[in-house]
């Protein structure tokens, strides 16, 4: 069955009606390649390569099992330079194929997985059509726009029996994985309290001026399922991140990575409170959404998660720019992407363990260790059926909290939360942030699974 024409826009989110739609069901779990296939590497396209896409797949073209068959960016300047830039590494003899649409991409059946790192719009977007299309799915955080997205994300990876993580790189790295182990374990006795934060020094993104397209850049299908705004000269590539429209703001762009951690350490899934205070303090531009936001969420089993963020004062919580504090009954833990610190109730520092690769902590492309290790999980998953770090559904819950703190935000007040599902209980208005407007043409259908607070 030609797969083209699930790639439509008005398909683009319809994950209930899988029947007639001629995709194999399969089980993650087991082995699409493996070792004694004929072939088992692994063809990936990568969406979006300004940024974090280059990071991406600088990782994948050093990894074994992979390779690197398309590139795909809406800017043909950043396409063509970034496919000049891999033919000069010299890190894989045949050179990936560049193209401006990835729905074009999606129709090659050499291509066995998507990795997803445009703008926050299109990650779940994105990644249903490449779930419908029979390719497995690495899509950065926060794998959606909006609460819905992530719910339609879960729907689908069950019902496509797909390959989906999400990234949320520091789930892969070693000293993390230890630590939270212990934790597990009792070194701290009870956790209890868990508190993470982001420092970092943003300066303003002025006030944009109305501008023409540029000539390189295809901006109707940058926006994609968006509905349409006028182009203006402060928002590609990166300051989009803090407009309603196409972004999601501090708390989903970097808060999603320690508030995981948190709820990773702690054991916990969905909170039954969530609280955010803050604003836009320090300067006064086109950024719609907070630099300033501290959110509390309050747990069934007596425990609590912090997230402090701060996107224009870089002054450190602990030495550090970001990071997580989880306290106990009986000691403490600091924790980051370089390692890890455990102190006693006294305050005596009892044990230490150090990554053996510095991470990048707060430049905007997050190159690092983590990055490669995590993707070679994906790939792993895919290959031989290996556990993920972080599969949808996990990833999705910790998204979520971050999605939920927005809301609370724009509502002015602690919502309460349904513990079992992590949706909104009692009230009407903020459940009308669950979702999102679309651009008409990219609509949920109406078959799908609902809009989730119905």
């Amino acid at each position: 069955m030609n797969k083209a024409k699930h790639l439509n826009r008005r398909n683009f989110m319809k994950t209930s009606g899988a029947a007639g739609l001629g995709v194999t069901f399969l089980s993650s779990a087991v082995p699409v390649f493996g070792k004694n296939a004929p072939s088992n590497q692994l063809n990936v396209a990568v969406m979006g390569v300004h940024s974090r896409g280059k990071a991406l797949l600088n990782e994948i073209l050093k990894l074994d099992g992979m390779h690197l068959s398309h590139i795909c960016d809406v800017d043909q300047q950043v396409l063509d330079k970034t496919l000049q830039g891999i033919e000069e590494s010299g890190l894989q003899k045949k050179q990936p194929k560049g193209a401006s649409d990835f729905r074009k991409v999606l129709e090659d059946d050499d291509v066995d997985a998507l990795v997803i790192a445009a703008p926050d719009h299109w990650h779940a977007p994105a990644a249903l059509m490449a779930l419908q299309a029979g390719k497995h799915v690495y899509v950065e955080k926060p794998c959606g726009h909006n609460p819905r997205e992530g719910e339609l994300l879960v729907e689908a990876q069950k019902r496509y029996g797909k390959v989906v993580q999400m990234g949320n790189q520091q789930r892969s790295a070693p000293k993390s994985i230890e630590i939270i182990q212990q934790i597990r374990d009792g070194i701290i006795g009870r956790p209890y309290y868990a508190k993470a934060w982001y420092a970092n020094g943003r300066g303003s993104i002025g006030e944009g001026k109305s501008a023409p397209v540029p000539e390189h850049l295809d901006y109707e299908l940058w926006q994609g399922p968006a509905p349409r705004k006028p182009y203006q000269d402060n928002l590609i590539h990166y300051n989009w991140h803090w407009f309603w429209n196409w972004g999601t703001g501090e708390a989903l762009n970097n808060g999603t990575h320690e508030i995981d951690v948190c709820r990773w350490a702690l054991g916990v899934d969905y909170p039954i409170r969530v609280g955010s205070q803050g604003g836009r303090y320090h300067y006064d531009d086109d950024w719609e959404f907070y630099d300033t936001q501290i959110v509390n969420y309050d747990f069934d089993n007596e425990t609590t998660i912090t997230w402090e963020g701060r996107s224009c004062n870089p002054n450190p919580v602990k030495g550090r720019g970001r990071g997580s504090a989880i306290y106990g009954t009986e000691g403490s833990v600091i924790l980051d992407r370089n390692g890890y610190e455990v102190y006693d109730m006294k305050n005596n520092l009892m044990k230490e363990g150090k990554a053996g690769d510095k991470a990048a902590s707060m430049d905007t492309r997050g190159g690092d260790s983590m990055t490669g290790t995590h993707i070679a999980n994906f790939r792993d998953g895919v290959v031989d059926g290996a556990t993920l770090n972080s599969p949808i559904e996990e990833g999705h819950k910790s998204v979520l909290l971050c999605h939920l703190a927005n809301i609370s935000q724009e509502m002015g007040r602690t919502l309460m939360i349904d513990p079992s599902s992590g949706r909104i209980k009692d009230d009407k208005e903020a459940i009308k942030m669950w979702s999102r407007e679309y651009e008409p043409g990219w609509e949920p259908e109406s078959d799908t699974l609902g809009m989730g607070n119905e």
